[in-house]
C-alpha cells in the first residue's frame, strides 16, 4: 500500500470533486472484464468517501489491481460437487484428524478455556482450521484488497461482496489490516480464513495468530446459535451454525465428521 500526505491528499481531492455528485449518481456499475475496472474503482470511491472512508483506505482501493486468478478460482469451485467421501479424499481428511488429535492434546489449555467461554469443543474448531488453512500453513498469498475489489466490481455476487469490501476498507482505516494484507482467492485471511465482515463482528485479535483465529472461530459459532453440550452432527441443535460458517453441504458434513472423530480422539480416522 502506498502511504503518505501525496497520494492520500490526491485521492481525497480526487474523490471531493467526484463526491459532489454522489447524492444523485447512479451505483458503481458492475462489469464481466477487467476494462471497466479503473473507472468502476473511480466511483465506489466516491460513494465510499461518502459513506465515511477515510484517505487511508480510499488510498488503498486505488491502488488494487483487477485479480484474474480470483475471478478464475471463482468460476471453477468444482471441489463442492463431490461426494463426502471424494471430498474428504481431496481435502486429506485423514492427515487433519490425526494432525487434530495431536493438537488436542498440546493445546488442551487454550481448547479448554476457549470451550469455557464460547461452548464449542475442539473438534470442529480443529476441523475448521485444519481445512482451512491446513493449521495455518496455506494462507493465502493474494492481495486481499484486489480480490475483494475485484469481487465486488464483477457482476456474478456484487451485493455480497460490496459489503465485504466496506468491511475491509473500514478495517484498513482502523489499522487491523493493510493494503498489503494477503489472503486467499476470494479475500480471506488468517488462521482460519475470515472474510472481512466476520472480522468486524466476530474477530477477537490478529486472525494471524492460532488462539485468536480459534476465539474468533468460537465467537462466530455461538453468535450463531451453538448451545453449550448439545450435539453438532447433521440433524443436531449445533449443526445449524456448522452451516453458517460455510454454504457448502459437503464441507458441512466433513466439519461435522472430522470434527466428531478428533473429540472422539479414537477408531479410523476419516471413517464413516
Amino acid at each position: 500500500m502506498m502511504r503518505g500526505g501525496t497520494v492520500a491528499g490526491a485521492v481525497l481531492g480526487a474523490m471531493t470533486l467526484l463526491g459532489c455528485l454522489a447524492s444523485s449518481a447512479e451505483a458503481a456499475q458492475c462489469g464481466s472484464s477487467p476494462a471497466g475496472f479503473e473507472a468502476w474503482k473511480r466511483e465506489f470511491s466516491a460513494e465510499a468517501q461518502g459513506k465515511g472512508i477515510g484517505p487511508t483506505a480510499l488510498s488503498a482501493l486505488m491502488q488494487t489491481n483487477y485479480a484474474s486468478a480470483t475471478i478464475a478460482a471463482d468460476r471453477g469451485q468444482r471441489s463442492f460437487s463431490l461426494t463426502l467421501d471424494q471430498f474428504l479424499a481431496k481435502r486429506g481428511a485423514t492427515t487433519i484428524v490425526a494432525k487434530g488429535r495431536q493438537l488436542k492434546q498440546s493445546q488442551a489449555a487454550l481448547f479448554a478455556s476457549i470451550q469455557q467461554r464460547y461452548g464449542v469443543p475442539p473438534g470442529p474448531l480443529i476441523a475448521i482450521w485444519g481445512m482451512e488453512t491446513g493449521f495455518g500453513s496455506q494462507r493465502g498469498n493474494q492481495n486481499m484488497l484486489s480480490s475483494i475489489a475485484t469481487l465486488a466490481y464483477d457482476c456474478r455476487r456484487p451485493e455480497f461482496f460490496t459489503d465485504q469490501l466496506y468491511a475491509a476498507l473500514k478495517l484498513i482505516d482502523r489499522g487491523t489490516l493493510s493494503g498489503s494484507t494477503r489472503g486467499s482467492m476470494h479475500g480471506e485471511v488468517g488462521q482460519t480464513q475470515f472474510m472481512p465482515k466476520n472480522i468486524l463482528a466476530y474477530g477477537t485479535g490478529n486472525l494471524d495468530v492460532a488462539a485468536n483465529a480459534l476465539s474468533s472461530t468460537a465467537n462466530f459459532l455461538k453468535a450463531h446459535g451453538w448451545r453449550a453440550g448439545a450435539g453438532y452432527q447433521p440433524g443436531e441443535p449445533n449443526f445449524a451454525a456448522i452451516e453458517a460458517w460455510n454454504a457448502a453441504g459437503v464441507y458441512q458434513k466433513a466439519i461435522a465428521l472430522m470434527g466428531r472423530q478428533i473429540d472422539e480422539g479414537g477408531g479410523a480416522a476419516a471413517s464413516r
